[in-house]
């Protein structure tokens, strides 16, 4: 299924916004799609005011003045110098990720204005990729480092803690949370508490009656993982829930994509039918319109036959029924974290205070996708 031309849209905003100006041609390189596609998608946001295009180059409308266009670095692609990060922050983040697309811009926001530069480095989908971006941005020079590892498994996250513990820079993790007892228990995080945002979603839904909840949702990251087991504990501690299931939330949402070589998509609709669920959470955006889409062509009406919460809010709104969704603070989880690294950076002899774990809460966002069950159906 091609994606929906809002959801790219609201794609190329979130880079554009995170990074600053940003070639069209590697913007499309970044996102998979043509140039002309790209270019036709810059010119509608530009006519509606949503961004400032120039000669090959997209930026966002708050650019008082033309800025040198940052590429997507490729993988394998080497620095141009060992100066390249020399006194800069190093920001590491993965390829093609709109949720953390907006965590960084609101770090690039809070360093920026701090009059800090700012050496951003994009790590490839494959396992490992972080750990040779931050090699370059040590070896460059860069003075600290604000990084959100991908960690599609568990098992990559625990292979990353001891070389990321040995970073000797000031290191804060965003929007991340390690293992308690590891060796990256003890180092700066700013993250989001999804346990509680996994609350919001499950409390809205059973406000409104519904008994009988299903999770669809992603297992590919820390995040998809710490909404799993919260939706898992939280259902299975709430005596009004009367059943409730987890599911993957698309073929290629685990971390082995191998998984569902066939490339076929998890039966939600049938799911609801034979669990009698009135409700569901999804996690993430792009993963629940795709759902909902389904549910429509299955004969499933949302909210009418299936009340919906997705989970990220980075586009849940843009869909044909705009979906109730969880909003972590994302941007705000990228200012945080920025605004401790400069804390650790202002205090070179290293006497910087304890290890600060903070988490922020998320909030609920209601369009309407969830309503109230009536009587006859519970």
């Amino acid at each position: 299924m091609r994606e929906p031309v809002e959801l790219r849209r609201k794609r190329i905003l979130a880079v554009i916004h995170a990074r600053g100006a940003v070639s069209v041609s590697a913007l499309a390189a970044e996102l998979d799609v043509s140039v002309v596609t790209l270019r036709r998608d810059v010119e509608e946001l530009s006519r509606e005011g949503k961004l400032r295009r120039g000669h090959g180059v997209a930026r966002p409308v708050g650019d008082a003045e033309p800025t040198t266009p940052v590429p997507a670095p490729r993988a394998g692609k080497r620095d141009e110098g060992p100066s390249a990060d020399g006194g800069a922050v190093a920001l590491v983040v993965p390829e093609r990720h709109s949720y953390l697309y907006e965590t960084l811009h609101g770090a690039r926001t809070a360093l920026e204005q701090a009059g800090m530069r700012i050496a951003l480095h994009i790590f490839p989908q494959s396992a490992g990729a972080e750990r040779p971006q931050v090699e370059r941005a040590l070896q460059g020079g860069a003075r600290g480092l604000l990084i959100a590892p991908r960690w599609r498994s568990a098992a990559e996250e625990e292979a990353d803690y001891g070389w990321l513990a040995g970073v000797t820079v000031p290191t804060v993790l965003m929007e991340r949370r390690p293992r308690p007892g590891s060796a990256l228990h003890a180092l700066d995080s700013v993250c989001s508490d999804h346990w509680y945002g996994t609350h919001l979603a499950v409390e809205h839904l059973v406000a409104l009656g519904h008994r009988r909840i299903v999770l669809a949702a992603r297992n590919d990251s820390p995040t998809a993982r710490s909404i799993r087991a919260a939706f898992a504990e939280i259902a299975a501690a709430r005596p009004e829930v009367e059943d409730w299931a987890v599911v993957l939330s698309s073929p290629n949402a685990g971390p082995d994509r191998s998984a569902a070589p066939d490339g076929a998509a998890p039966d939600l609709a049938a799911l609801l039918r034979e669990r009698g669920a009135t409700g569901a959470v999804l996690h993430g955006d792009e993963d629940a319109l795709m759902l909902v889409q389904r549910l429509a062509e299955s004969g499933v009406r949302v909210p009418q036959d299936c009340s919906v919460v997705a989970y990220d809010d980075v586009v849940a709104a843009l869909g044909g029924t705009p979906l109730t969704a969880v909003a972590p603070p994302k941007a705000d989880i990228g200012r945080a974290a920025a605004e401790l690294l400069l804390h650790r950076l202002a205090h070179p002899a290293g006497a910087t205070g304890p290890v600060r774990r903070t988490e922020l809460l998320p909030s609920l966002e209601v369009r309407g996708s969830a309503q109230r069950l009536h009587r006859a159906e519970q």
